[in-house]
């Protein structure tokens, strides 16, 4: 009974490797193939090393340590490619319509612009040569002209 369980599990799993395959090719651009190819191998990798540990009890805890491992690498590793994609969008012909991290990372950009202009503004309105340093006395604040 233990091996029909774990030959069951291991056949779903390379059912959802072969549909991860599919989605790589049939996906239009990268971020939908990246999508197709994570998540299906994600969870096809969890069924096939269960399936391998039901069926060998003796390997049941190093699948399980290998599929704890795979649950947390693969969300950030795609999030890298996801990123990376992103990064590299115009040479891989993707196209975005909803870009909210394009649009995030254009209003991070225009704030640090404001924030640059502002502090110089604030460096060039008191300059170091309108402020008569010759005639301090300690612990005396400097007047500004």
């Amino acid at each position: 009974m233990r091996e029909i369980i774990g030959a069951v599990l291991t056949l779903l799993g390379s059912a959802f490797f072969l549909l991860s395959a599919i989605g790589l090719l049939r996906m239009p651009d990268a971020f939908n193939r990246m999508q197709a190819g994570t998540k299906a191998t994600t969870l096809g990798s969890i069924l096939f090393l269960v399936g391998i540990g039901v069926m060998r009890p003796e390997y049941l805890g190093r699948t399980l340590l290998l599929a704890g491992f795979i649950v947390l690498t693969n969300p950030v590793s795609s999030n890298a490619l996801a990123r990376a994609a992103h990064l590299f969008r115009h040479k891989l012909k993707a196209s975005l319509v909803p870009d909210a991290l394009g649009d995030d990372l254009a209003a991070a950009q225009a704030a640090a612009r404001a924030e640059a202009a502002s502090a110089s503004l604030d460096a060039a309105s008191i300059d170091a040569a309108s402020i008569d340093a010759t005639r301090l006395e300690v612990g005396e604040v400097p007047h500004v002209h």
